[in-house]
């Protein structure tokens, strides 16, 4: 029974948890994939993504990732670049729009973090993290 109330307790706190960034999102006209999609191409540093390794980084893996990079091309949020030697291959990057988006989101995100923690101690967002990824590691 406790098992299913940690389990519970878990999938409820993360559909808040889901619903309170895609919130803050809305206003940026992004959704938490989108958002998700550019922080792992901000997080290459320069280097190019592949819609294989941005499903494997994203935190709700899906299979239309294409989808979601389409529409950010749209929003010249990032660019992708077809192989000159290999067509089946696909480049994809975040362009300067999409990294002086993330610098506006960012605090805004910071803060919606700030206040779904804020019941907790340090010590207990720790242990939180913890307990999370240990849960998380057993997949």
């Amino acid at each position: 029974m406790i098992n299913r109330q940690a389990v519970v307790q878990t999938m409820q706190s993360g559909n808040i948890i889901t619903e309170q960034i895609n919130g803050a999102l809305t206003v940026f006209g992004l959704s938490i994939q989108q958002f998700n999609v550019l922080r792992i191409l901000r997080g290459r540093n320069g280097h190019v993504a592949n819609l294989e390794s941005i499903t494997s980084d994203m935190i709700h893996r899906m299979s239309n990732t294409s989808r979601l990079v389409d529409r950010l091309v749209e929003k010249d949020l990032c660019k992708r670049v077809v192989c000159e030697q290999n067509r089946r291959k696909v480049d994809i990057s975040i362009t300067e729009s999409g990294l002086k988006l993330l610098q506006h989101i960012d605090p805004v995100i910071e803060q919606k973090e700030a206040e779904l923690t804020e019941n907790l101690t340090e010590s207990e967002v720790r242990q939180l993290v913890h307990l999370l990824t240990k849960m998380k590691s057993k997949n």
